[in-house]
């Protein structure tokens, strides 16, 4: 095993050496362990098209194992919906939940590489907290990851990213994001 695979990512020391100690300052926290962090980050893309298209299901898992280096879980309907021709037990999503080593390293590829590829980008949209300081981000398609190759994708798919805090708050949410990249919108 090489030094390289030993050292935490980047973004993880910056949390360690730049984002605790701001953080203590703005919002006087007593201990640096009551500094809010990023505990997992679930990605999810639903496919309402996987009741009339069953390879629907593989292409999803395919890209979501791509765009995260771990294999997703695929989602099955909780119960029956007849207008939605919808039957209990039909798989109709994909998710994956990263945490440590993997969620900082896909924060750092979302932040730093997939955001900025996103056509006309002016930032996030800083109201998108849930109240309790995790933030949610829906992308249009999948191809702002430079991992997805264009050629071998059968549909534009969007999915949902949400970054799950120990913030109490959504300002210390957002001071949290911020000082990993995250750019916000000016309103």
């Amino acid at each position: 095993m090489s030094v390289q695979a030993l050292a935490p990512p980047r973004l993880r020391r910056r949390y360690v050496d730049e984002i605790v100690p701001s953080l203590v300052k703005e919002y006087r926290y007593r201990n640096a362990m009551q500094v809010p962090g990023v505990e997992k980050i679930v990605l999810n893309i639903g496919l309402g098209e996987a009741i009339t298209n069953a390879r629907a299901i593989d292409a999803a898992v395919s890209d979501l194992k791509t765009i995260t280096g771990q294999a997703p879980i695929v989602i099955k309907a909780r119960r029956s919906v007849a207008a939605f021709k919808l039957r209990e037990g039909m798989p109709i999503g994909v998710k994956v939940t990263l945490r440590g080593r993997r969620m900082y390293e896909f924060l750092d590829k979302l932040v730093n590489v997939a955001l900025p590829r996103i056509r006309d980008f002016r930032g996030v949209d800083p109201k998108a907290f849930d109240g309790h300081g995790n933030y949610t981000l829906g992308l249009r398609e999948q191809l702002v990851f430079p991992e997805i190759d264009y050629d071998k994708i059968d549909k534009l798919r969007g999915l949902e990213v949400c970054i799950v805090t120990t913030a109490k708050t959504d300002a210390e949410g957002q001071s949290l994001l911020s000082g990993f990249g995250m750019p916000f919108r000016k309103n």
